[in-house]
């Protein structure tokens, strides 16, 4: 399938286009072994509309890629150590993208391990967006870099992924308004053990009852729910 039909397929809003993702293979070829990973695990994120995006408050330097073409990387740093990777869908003005959550490595194993620091489990070197970006090789250079194109690939299944194979739920680690569960835009198949855990957004501790020390982040929950056409 050419590159101009496969990015015409996601140039939609991300939560619909997040259970085509599911499944689909994207590849890094950066000079040496190539790393493949089958993606388990997506956020919808929804630019302005969206207050858990960083593209709520408008276009900025840092989230440009956002604003431009579906099927590009928008690539951020975050917490001063960690990159992550989210696929630019819709059309260009209106910023929407999808988080690469999880994935299962099916290619360039060895690669993806020395990467990671050889983890215990293969289960492990792509759970979480921050491993998923560093078992590929994806940092800020790879920001606004065509999927469709080399060094990278991205590989959509011919069909969404069933929908009754497909759970969403709130989205992990975002706080304030946009963390809530009004906002179920995280996808993933059901049954990967390659899939995270879902853990909500630390609460911030109160300034004025410094004795509370109480964070939602120590109880995890399960807020799952089989996912319609949305």
């Amino acid at each position: 399938m050419d590159s101009a039909l496969q990015r015409s397929r996601i140039a939609h809003p991300a939560v619909e286009v997040a259970p085509l993702l599911l499944g689909a293979h994207l590849t890094h070829s950066d000079g040496g072994d190539p790393v493949t990973v089958r993606i388990t695990e997506v956020e919808a994120y929804m630019g302005e509309v969206d207050p858990g995006s960083h593209a709520f408050r408008g276009q900025t330097a840092r989230n440009a890629t956002m604003f431009g073409e579906a099927g590009h990387l928008y690539v951020y740093f975050t917490y001063g150590m960690h990159y992550c990777a989210n696929v630019v869908c819709g059309v260009p003005g209106k910023a929407t993208g999808l988080l690469l959550r999880a994935g299962e490595i099916t290619g360039g194993v060895e690669t993806a391990r020395r990467r990671r620091g050889n983890p215990r489990s293969d289960r492990d070197l792509a759970r979480g967006p921050a491993r998923l970006a560093q078992a590929l090789g994806i940092d800020r250079a790879l920001d606004g870099a065509d999927v469709f194109a080399e060094p990278l690939r991205l590989e959509l299944p011919d069909h969404p992924a069933d929908p009754s194979h497909v759970l969403t739920g709130p989205r992990v680690g975002v706080s304030g308004p946009g963390g809530s569960t009004a906002y179920p835009w995280r996808y993933w198949l059901a049954g990967e053990p390659s899939v995270s855990t879902y853990r909500p957004a630390a609460k911030p501790r109160s300034v004025t009852k410094p004795q509370s020390h109480t964070s939602q982040s120590q109880t995890p929950q399960s807020q799952t729910s089989r996912t319609a056409n949305q």
